[in-house]
C-alpha cells in the first residue's frame, strides 16, 4: 500500500505541474525525466491490480498434493485462512485418504506413508475427529489449525492411482472396475476385460491376485461405458499401459459392468508363534517390516489381523513383548490393516492367537503285502489283505494326538503322536473297512485347544487277485461251453431236418441225403 500510495502521489504531482503554464517551459526538461519512472511504476501496479482481481484464492479447506510423482500423490496440504499449510493428524487412516481423494477425484487409496516433521511453532492443520469415509470434502470433517497444532506430528505423504478405480465394494480391494477417460469415470464391460487385465488393476492398486471377476458383481456404474477391448499380458505396471483394440460390439448389454475382487495384500505377519497364525502382530510399512502396538480396542485389531491372513477368528490377544510399534486402532469390521487408522507414536506390540492355528494334517494308505492298489475312484485295498493308515502334520508344536473317524459310524481310534505322525494298523480288509477314513490333529497350546482335520480318504475293499483271476477264468470257460453247445445243438438239427426230407423223396434221395451226410461228416 505504501508503493501504491507513492505512485499516486507522483502522478498528482506531475499533473499540478503539467496544468501550471507560468511553469511549462522552465519544467519541461524535467518533467520528461520524471515521467518515465513514474509511468512504468504506474503500469507494474495497475497490472498487478489487475492479476490480483482476475485470480480468486482457493476456497477454505481446499485440499492439493505437493512433491509428489504424480497428480495423485504427494504430501497433503489444505488451504486454511489464506495460505496453504500441512495437514496432519494424530490418527490416520485410509477413511481419510479417501475423501481427500474424492475430493482430487482420484482413483483407489495405493498407500500413505509418514511425510515429513511438522518444525515446531510453524503452522500447520490437524484433523480434529477422524473423517468416517463417506465425505464427499475434507471440510465434513473436524478441523483445527494455526501455530503449532502439528508439533511433535508428521505431516502425510499419499498415493493413489490415477486412471483406475474399484468402488462399491466392501474394501479397498474389492468394487465395480472404472477407468478415467476425457476427465470422466467411465465403467468396463465385461467382455472387455479378463483375469490378465484383472492382474494388472490388482497389481497397480496395491492389492493381492484377482479371486473373482465377473459381470454385475458390484451393481452397474452410472456414467459412460468404457469404448475399447483391453490386452494385457499380466506384467503391466499401469492398466492404461496395456494394449487396446476397438470393441466388436459397441453395446454393453446391462448386468455387464465388470467387478473386480482382489485378495488382501500380503503385508501382515505374525512372528514367533510357531504358525502363521499365530505371533506378534508385524506389517511391512515404507520398505520394512515393523511391530504393531495398540493400548485399546486389541480384540478388534486382532479380528481384523485374522481376517487377513485367512487363519479364522480371534482365540486370544497376549500382551506383547518389550519391541513397541506405531499403534493402531481398529472398529474390526475391516478388511485389512491398512484399512484401519494408525498413529505414529509408539505402543505395546500385540500377541494374536488364531482358530486355525494348526495346518491340516496329511492322511495317506500304506501296506506291506501288496494288497493296495489305485482304482477310478481312489485306493483300493484286497479283501484278507492288511493295510496301515498313516495321519502326519507338520512339525510346529510337539506332543498332540491323532483321531482317527470311520464315515457313517462311531469307530474312532486315538493315538499319540510321536515324530508329529501316527500309524493305524489293520490286520485283515473285509466289507466292513469299506468306507471314508479323516485324520484328526488334536494339541493344547497357548494354553487352548486347537484341532485340525485332514481331508476325506475314501477306501474301497475288493477281492483278492486271485480271487479274481479264478473269477475270470470261470467266466471265460462259461462263455466257451455256451458256445460249443450252441453249436453242436443247431448242428444236429440241421441233419435231422435232412434225414425228413430224404425219407420223403425214396430211396434214391436217401442215398444222396447219407452221402450229403457222410460228406459233411468227412468234411
Amino acid at each position: 500500500m505504501r508503493e501504491k500510495s507513492y505512485s499516486l502521489a507522483v502522478c498528482s504531482t506531475l499533473q499540478s505541474k503539467l496544468y501550471d503554464s507560468d511553469l511549462y517551459m522552465s519544467v519541461e526538461p524535467q518533467l520528461e525525466t520524471d515521467m518515465i519512472p513514474a509511468v512504468i511504476l504506474m503500469i507494474i501496479f495497475w497490472s498487478t491490480d489487475l492479476q490480483a482481481q482476475s485470480v480468486s484464492p482457493p476456497a477454505q479447506y481446499s485440499v492439493r498434493l505437493v512433491d509428489g510423482t504424480t497428480s495423485c500423490s504427494g504430501t497433503v496440504e489444505v488451504f486454511y485462512r489464506g495460505e496453504w499449510l500441512g495437514l496432519c493428524s494424530e490418527w490416520w487412516s485410509m477413511k481419510v485418504t479417501k475423501v481427500l481423494f474424492r475430493e482430487l477425484d482420484c482413483g483407489n487409496v495405493v498407500s500413505e506413508s509418514r511425510g515429513p516433521l511438522a518444525e515446531d511453532g510453524r503452522r500447520g492443520v490437524r484433523i480434529f475427529s477422524r473423517c468416517r469415509g463417506h465425505e464427499s470434502s475434507i471440510t465434513q470433517c473436524d478441523i483445527i489449525g494455526g501455530r503449532g497444532a502439528c508439533n511433535g506430528r508428521y505431516y502425510h505423504h499419499v498415493t493413489c492411482s490415477e486412471s483406475v478405480r474399484l468402488v462399491d465394494g466392501a474394501g479397498l480391494c474389492s468394487g465395480r472396475v472404472e477407468v478415467k477417460s476425457n476427465q470422466s469415470w467411465a465403467s468396463v464391460c465385461e467382455a472387455d476385460f479378463d483375469r490378465q487385465d484383472a492382474e494388472v488393476v490388482c497389481g497397480e492398486l496395491g492389492c493381492g491376485a484377482p479371486a473373482a471377476l465377473q459381470g454385475g458383481l458390484y451393481g452397474e456404474g452410472e456414467g459412460q461405458t468404457w469404448d475399447n477391448e483391453f490386452q494385457c499380458k499380466g506384467k503391466e505396471s499401469l492398466l492404461l499401459d496395456c494394449d487396446t483394440s476397438d470393441r466388436e460390439n459397441n453395446i454393453c448389454l446391462p448386468g455387464n459392468a465388470v467387478g473386480l475382487t482382489c485378495s488382501e495384500p500380503d503385508d501382515v505377519r505374525l512372528v514367533g508363534g510357531g504358525s502363521r497364525c499365530a505371533g506378534v502382530v508385524e506389517r511391512y510399512d515404507q520398505g520394512e517390516w515393523r511391530t504393531v502396538g495398540s493400548d485399546w480396542n486389541q480384540r478388534d485389531v486382532a479380528a481384523v489381523v485374522c481376517r487377513q491372513l485367512g487363519c479364522g477368528s480371534t482365540v486370544s490377544v497376549l500382551p506383547g513383548n518389550t519391541t513397541r510399534g506405531f499403534g493402531v486402532s481398529c472398529s474390526g469390521s475391516e478388511s485389512s490393516l491398512r484399512e484401519c487408522s494408525r498413529s505414529y507414536d509408539l505402543s505395546p506390540g500385540l500377541t494374536v492367537i488364531c482358530s486355525d492355528l494348526l495346518v491340516q494334517p496329511d492322511i495317506s494308505l500304506t501296506d506291506s503285502m501288496g494288497g493296495v492298489s489305485r482304482g477310478h475312484q481312489g485306493p483300493e485295498v484286497f479283501r484278507g489283505y492288511s493295510f496301515t493308515i498313516t495321519c502326519s502334520t507338520q512339525p510346529q508344536y510337539t506332543g498332540g494326538s491323532f483321531l482317527l473317524t470311520f464315515t457313517g459310524s462311531n469307530r474312532t481310534q486315538t493315538q499319540p503322536a510321536v515324530n508329529h505322525s501316527a500309524a493305524f494298523l489293520f490286520p485283515a480288509a473285509d466289507d466292513s473297512h469299506q468306507g471314508n477314513y479323516r485324520c484328526v490333529y488334536d494339541n493344547h497350546v497357548f494354553s487352548h485347544n486347537f484341532s485340525s482335520e485332514s481331508e476325506l480318504l475314501s477306501l474301497t475293499v475288493t477281492a483278492s487277485r486271485l480271487t479274481a483271476f479264478i473269477i475270470i477264468i470261470v467266466v471265460v470257460l462259461l462263455i466257451l461251453l455256451t458256445a460249443i453247445t450252441t453249436f453242436y445243438l443247431y448242428y444236429m438239427a440241421t441233419m435231422r431236418k435232412r434225414r425228413e426230407q430224404c425219407e420223403q423223396h425214396g430211396s434214391s434221395c436217401q442215398r444222396q441225403c447219407h452221402g450229403d451226410g457222410l460228406s459233411e461228416l468227412q468234411s
